[in-house]
């Protein structure tokens, strides 16, 4: 996942408002707010790549930095929104690309701490700042003298002599200004200004309440044989948490997901209920952490905000950029997958049940009871057993050995650890990374093991910006939560999180090979249907068999994984997939509901609504629930991709097409790499994505790979996306 950042890049960045509670609107820092030198944001880093100096900045310096970072771009964009000059691309475009630099630096650290390592303290700036932040965004895009600036070039573009990216970057401007109301009259804009406030508001309530909700919902025990069928490690992860939290006894924290790791191995079934519970309930207990009153007026709002703009619901709002165009195309695709995904859930649930049976069961199988059998009919099907896979996955091994040595197969790339760079937390690891003449090309961190005060999920983002106008470099983190070890275990790691390291590294790919010259287009800076496109396709990697012998060894034995496991590995594919695509896309279709409404709508019962959009969807909700809740929808309702999580599925559907091309084309190959970083991962935002794809694969994107990887039949799955 990309995290969803205000501060992206330069002025379109302020196109993503963050959110916190909600308050009335104030007026702007004066530009005269002048910033003490002796802040650390108050000028660039002296660190390598700029990075952040996490060693000398303290809580309290991000809120006076915001500030007058906030004052320093209202100066900057008041000079050229009125300057007597008349509209040229420097003096406008390149112009609005330099400028909000103090805010940017500040924004981008700040997102990060706040999002990986809260505190109250940065809790409460996030409530000040979002409304601000917000109402900045507003005083941008709603200037008239700017915007008339922007249409001058906009209308006169055939005259100016632009390089594709220049053309590239006056589109997106224009249109991001249209998009933002730039073309409302004065009321209109005062009622939109009001709704963007109230939303940032809510937003960042939301994700404050969710942290909190997920913390208090950890699930916990006193009688150890409550764990029963939990390893050995996994229990003392368990008291290890507990002791923590200063609580007796063990505790299973809860990831952002409604179903949880432990549910495969509990054999206790009153424990995979009160666990599943716990997480299907988090955020609706009716307490000052119960979310969904947030997630109606949201949703409200959202609409009327759409209609203010001309369009019917807030789904098709948001994707007029995106790879799908409309939220027709999206609904069609997710719909075309429903009929084979539905047959295979029944197809897995009836196998489900018949184990039970065979056991001397005589219940019908839980949500809470899938995965634990699910992965005993694995285990009979296929003789493999993930726990037993575990010891060829420590984490640090995964990384230098497999998720960067897959990198430097493809890319040439190299990674040397700096030990000097300053982290927000001690257990992360930082690289520079270099190109394969040893030029410098940006850093990475990593910042893998869960912890109570960290937003859920696994995530990419950037603490630095590519953009050879400001003649800056990239530094990107990844996030996950993985269960962290107790103190003198092994770091051992499940095949779904060496999944997930790839994954996230694939973002980090996207960012690090960002070409760009202006900040706007660069790396990741996509659509939402198109940026998890790299991401998914560098999972592809973990299996190959270049790749997995460099890495999955026994951390004991430094055996080599055995061939047997590698081959039930991949025959297991399959298996279950019905319960995994259908939790991703049930969520994606409940998304695209809650998206549609119109403004005539008013505000929704969230449970009502949520049980309506899951039983008109064509899936076996009962038997597979939803990746995620409406309460705890965390992509939805703050991270940036409302009416986008079919993003998912649909950037599958091209990473397994693409992937395709690759094997046709001789694998894993470093002249295959180099054109997939040249005409994909280098591009950014700046040629249509589409055409982008294209140029790669020679074809529009074909959903049969998908259907094959994932052990589909195609049913009423038409070939290709539209």
């Amino acid at each position: 996942m990309i995290r969803h950042l205000l501060a992206a890049t330069a002025v379109l960045a302020v196109a993503a408002p963050l959110a916190a509670a909600p308050v009335k609107h104030r007026a702007m820092p004066s530009s005269s707010a002048a910033l003490p030198a002796s802040n650390p944001f108050a000028k660039p880093s002296a660190l390598p790549f700029q990075s952040p100096n996490f060693a000398t900045i303290k809580d309290s310096d991000y809120l006076p930095a915001m500030l007058a970072g906030m004052a320093q771009q209202k100066a900057e964009i008041t000079a050229i929104a009125n300057q007597k000059a008349a509209p040229s691309f420097d003096n406008t475009m390149v112009s609005m690309e330099r400028s909000g630099m103090l805010l940017e630096r500040t924004q981008l650290a700040f997102s990060a701490v706040s999002g990986a390592n809260t505190n109250k303290t940065l809790d409460a700036i996030d409530t000040k700042t979002a409304p601000l932040l917000a109402a900045h965004r507003d005083f941008i895009f709603l200037n008239p003298r700017l915007f008339a600036r922007v249409k001058s070039l906009y209308d006169r573009q055939a005259s100016l002599g632009l390089n594709p990216e220049q053309a590239r970057l006056l589109e997106v401007t224009y249109k991001a200004f249209v998009h933002a109301g730039a073309q409302l009259d004065p009321a209109k804009q005062a009622q939109l200004k009001a709704i963007n406030g109230r939303i940032s508001s809510l937003e960042s309530a939301f994700g404050q309440k969710l942290v909190a909700a997920t913390k208090d919902s950890a699930l916990h025990v006193t009688d150890k044989a409550a764990l029963a069928g939990l390893s050995e490690d996994a229990i003392a992860a368990a008291a290890e948490a507990a002791k923590e939290r200063k609580l007796a006894g063990y505790v299973l924290p809860l990831q952002n997901t409604t179903e949880q790791p432990a549910l495969s191995s509990l054999d206790n079934r009153a424990t995979r209920e009160a666990l599943f519970d716990a997480s299907w309930t988090r955020a609706e207990k009716g307490d000052a952490n119960d979310t969904r009153a947030t997630v109606s007026e949201i949703a409200d709002l959202r609409a009327k905000k759409a209609a203010l703009l001309g369009y019917p619901n807030y789904a098709a709002y948001t994707l007029y950029d995106q790879m799908a165009k409309t939220p027709e195309t999206a609904k069609g695709f997710v719909a075309r997958l429903a009929p084979a995904v539905a047959a295979k859930e029944r197809a897995e649930a009836a196998d489900i049940q018949a184990l039970i049976a065979r056991q001397g069961g005589s219940f019908k199988a839980k949500p809470w009871d899938w995965d634990y059998y699910a992965e005993k009919v694995r285990k009979e099907r296929y003789a493999l057993d993930a726990d037993a896979l575990k010891p060829y996955f420590e984490i640090n091994k995964v990384l230098t050995d497999g998720v960067f040595y897959a990198a430097n197969q493809l890319y040439g790339i190299t990674f040397s650890e700096r030990k000097d760079v300053p982290t927000w937390n001690p257990d992360m690891r930082v690289f520079e990374v270099h190109e394969e003449n040893g030029k410098p090309i940006g850093l990475m961190y990593f910042d893998y093991w869960k912890r109570d005060n960290k937003s859920g999920g696994a995530w990419m983002s950037n603490l630095v910006n590519q953009s050879t106008l400001r003649g800056t470099q990239p530094v990107i983190y990844n996030v996950a939560n993985f269960t962290k070890p107790a103190p003198g275990k092994p770091a051992l790691i499940t095949f779904d999180d060496v999944t997930t390291m790839f994954h996230e590294f694939g973002h980090a790919l996207h960012g690090l090979f960002a070409a760009q010259t202006y900040p706007t287009l660069s790396g990741t800076n996509t659509a939402r249907d198109f940026v998890e496109f790299p991401s998914q396709f560098n999972e592809n990697w973990a299996l190959d068999p270049k790749v997995l012998p460099h890495y999955a060894v026994h951390y004991q034995t430094g055996q080599v994984i055995p061939q047997d496991l590698v081959d039930k590995i991949k025959k297991s594919r399959t298996f279950n997939q019905g319960n995994a695509i259908g939790q991703a896309v049930t969520a994606a279709a409940m998304d695209l509901d809650w998206h549609s409404l119109p403004a005539s709508a008013g505000r929704q019962d969230v449970d009502k609504f949520e049980a309506q959009s899951l039983a008109h969807g064509g899936f076996d909700y009962q038997d597979v629930p939803p990746r995620y809740r409406s309460s705890y929808f965390r992509h939805i309702w703050s991270n940036g991709y409302a009416a986008g999580y079919y993003a998912y599925a649909w950037t599958e559907m091209l990473d397994h097409d693409a992937f395709a091309w690759f094997e046709k084309n001789g694998g894993l190959t470093r002249a295959n790499g180099q054109r997939f970083r040249d005409l994909i991962l280098s591009r950014g935002n700046t040629i249509d994505y589409g055409t982008m794809f294209r140029n790669f694969t020679g074809h529009d994107p074909d959903i049969r790979p998908l259907l094959a990887f994932r052990g589909l039949t195609e049913n009423a799955a038409a070939n290709g996306a539209q």
